[in-house]
């Protein structure tokens, strides 16, 4: 069964650091020359784009965590991180992680909580 399991999530305090992890299984990112991304989504809120990476490396970062977050793929490793510092509580928000390789190749992780709070 193809999919891609979140995992890092948790409760940390404003300024502190999480990675967040995205395992592939079923498939491979180079499989499907794969672009990669997190969303977040807050209570009340829409889900938003946090960052890109595509198959050749290229990144792009939302505004709002430009400087704070890094993304990283291992294609070796079939899997995706988001390396999180400065955490603030607007930060909070449920985590997913998306590996897209085209409309018949679209799978999205079923979410990981990160609440910053004191």
């Amino acid at each position: 069964q193809a999919q891609v399991v979140e995992s890092g999530g948790g409760l940390v305090q404003p300024g502190g650091s999480l990675n967040l992890s995205c395992v592939a299984s079923g498939f491979t990112f180079e499989q499907y020359a794969m672009t990669l991304r997190w969303y977040r989504q807050a209570p009340g809120k829409e889900r938003e784009l946090v960052a890109t990476i595509n198959y050749s490396g290229g990144i792009i970062y939302a505004d709002f965590v430009k400087g704070r977050f890094t993304i990283v793929r291992d294609n070796v490793k079939n899997t995706l991180y988001l390396q999180m510092t400065s955490l603030t509580v607007e930060d909070t928000a449920v985590y997913y992680c998306r590996a897209w390789g085209g409309d018949a190749n679209d799978f999205w992780g079923q979410g990981t909580q990160v609440t910053v709070s004191s």
